[in-house]
C-alpha cells in the first residue's frame, strides 16, 4: 500500500489538479518565451533585460519556476511509487524512493533559491 506521506497535495485529486495547472502554466510560459524570441528581429541583452525588468514577467517567471518544482515532484513521486515497489526491490524500495525524493528536493530547493536570487536580486 502506498501512503500519501510524500505526496504534494495529500490526495490524488489535488495532486492531479496541481499537475495539470502547472502543465498549463509551463506551456503558456514556453509559448510566450518562444514567441517573444521569434518576434524580435534582433535579440539584444538590453531587450532581454528590459523584458525581465518588468514586474509581471518576474512574477510569471517565478510562477513557472514554482510550477517546475511542483510538477517534477508529483511526477517523480508517481513514477517511483508505480515502479519502485517492494515486489521488485524487496525492502530497499522505500529507501530508494525516499532517497530519490530527498535528492530531488535538495536540488530543487537550490534551484528555487537561485532562481529567486536571479529574478529578484536579493
Amino acid at each position: 500500500m502506498v501512503t500519501a506521506v510524500t505526496s504534494l497535495g495529500r490526495s490524488g485529486l489535488s495532486d492531479w489538479l496541481i499537475q495539470r495547472f502547472s502543465a498549463v502554466v509551463l506551456a503558456a510560459y514556453t509559448i510566450f518565451i518562444v514567441a517573444f524570441i521569434f518576434s524580435v528581429p534582433e535579440m539584444t541583452y538590453e531587450l532581454w533585460t528590459a523584458l525581465f525588468a518588468q514586474l509581471w514577467m518576474r512574477a510569471f517567471s517565478l510562477l513557472a519556476l514554482l510550477c517546475v518544482a511542483a510538477h517534477g515532484w508529483i511526477g517523480l513521486w508517481g513514477v517511483l511509487t508505480d515502479y519502485v515497489t517492494s515486489r521488485m526491490m524487496g525492502g530497499k524500495a522505500l529507501f530508494l524512493r525516499m532517497s530519490a525524493l530527498t535528492i530531488y528536493a535538495v536540488i530543487t530547493l537550490a534551484y528555487l533559491v537561485w532562481g529567486i536570487e536571479v529574478l529578484w536580486g536579493f
